[in-house]
């Protein structure tokens, strides 16, 4: 069965890799996008855009199949091809959306210098890379940090510092290179808009196990529990001290935030409103993967923690599968008396939306309380 698999996708690979790929994506001066592959033995392919249903493309006589979209709004956007049922990505296009379950290839439809994920002549920060061995883990890992521009050692006071959590099926990569908060947060900063801060991107799993089964399962029993836990645990014991040695941060919960999207929107909220002295500042985007015992997740949480939090900031796209979810804990926080944000917004499970949210809530950090 393992080398009919390999036989079939040898075939489609076959179809698609012409000498002279066609060009693919064409991005036109209206927002419209062309997708071209060429596969002349294929029976059919399809485009999937973002998180859409799958549109079937046309094929021309010579083999080369293409679909055009409507007129988008400036963004960067994932797709794929699916050829004769099997995922593709597109080989006349270099840009990918790294993913452990589903790389996808990327475009962008350009727009004003205005948008914050656009790269602007600013001055830039810089993206570090370390690697450790986790103890609690129990394997060798990484994490990313970035310095804003101008970072100064010797400053005084010591810099604030966001930690950046990605999603399911993402890596410590996502951030900086699919979200683009480096460049978000270049774009802020020159603008006055954004304190100067660093940001932590660590890898998010506290287990492979959690892996195990994609996003619709079979999972192994407990293993994303027990993949957050000890992430959790790997955060404040190993990442965080490593930061604090490494770069002239704060080490005051006040000049601490923590957020993330999907999965880690769940653990910034584990994390920070289970250890408000810790972490002042919490955000929460598109928030998945905890169940709907809120009282057993945050066991103390309570009007008390008011004191504490600068800010607990909840964000979803009104689209998103998940905003039942994050209209239930929304609810919840506000029968327990706890201060917090709710932000609804347009959009569906994206990163077209989740690069809007760092836009929106890195302005409100650190910022001192009227």
């Amino acid at each position: 069965m393992k080398y009919l698999a390999l036989s079939v996708f040898a075939a489609v690979f076959a179809a698609i890799a012409p000498a002279q790929p066609p060009v693919s994506p064409e991005v036109h001066p209206d927002g419209r996008v062309t997708f071209r592959l060429n596969a002349p033995a294929a029976g059919a392919v399809a485009l999937r855009f973002e998180s859409d249903a799958p549109v079937p493309m046309k094929k021309d006589a010579p083999g080369v199949w293409s679909a055009t979209t409507g007129a988008l709004p400036p963004d960067i956007y994932s797709y794929s091809f699916v050829a004769d049922g099997i995922p593709v990505l597109d080989p006349a296009n270099p840009h990918m959306k790294y993913n452990l379950v589903s790389s996808q290839s990327e475009v962008q439809v350009p727009g004003p210098a205005a948008l914050p994920w656009e790269i602007n002549d600013v001055p830039r920060g810089t993206i570090h890379h370390h690697f450790y061995k986790s103890a609690i883990v129990g394997d060798h890992r990484d994490f990313f940090v970035y310095t804003p521009p101008g970072y100064d050692p010797a400053a005084k006071p010591a810099y604030p510092v966001l930690y950046l959590l990605h999603g399911f099926s993402d890596d410590a990569t996502a951030w900086s290179t699919v979200g683009r908060a480096n460049v978000i947060l270049d774009n802020l900063i020159a603008r006055g808009q954004a304190k100067p801060m660093l940001i932590v991107m660590p890898l998010g799993y506290g287990n492979w196990d959690a892996l195990i089964g994609s996003y619709s399962g079979p999972h192994k029993p407990g293993s994303r529990e027990d993949s957050n836990a000890k992430f959790g645990d790997s955060l404040l014991n190993e990442v965080i001290p490593q930061v604090e040695r490494l770069y002239h941060v704060s080490s005051d919960g006040k000049a601490r935030a923590i957020a993330g999207l999907s999965m880690g929107g769940a653990q910034s909220l584990l994390i920070g409103l289970n250890h408000p002295d810790l972490f002042a500042w919490i955000g929460a985007f598109s928030s998945g993967g905890l169940g709907h015992d809120f009282a057993a997740d945050f066991p103390s949480l309570g009007q008390s923690a008011n004191a504490k939090l600068r800010l607990l900031w909840i964000a979803c796209g009104r689209d998103d599968g998940l905003i039942g979810w994050n209209q239930q804990i929304d609810a919840w926080l506000t029968d327990r008396g706890v201060s917090h944000v709710w932000h609804p917004t347009p959009g569906i499970h994206s990163f077209t939306v989740w690069r809007r949210n760092l836009a929106e809530f890195a302005p409100l950090l650190f910022r001192e309380q009227p």
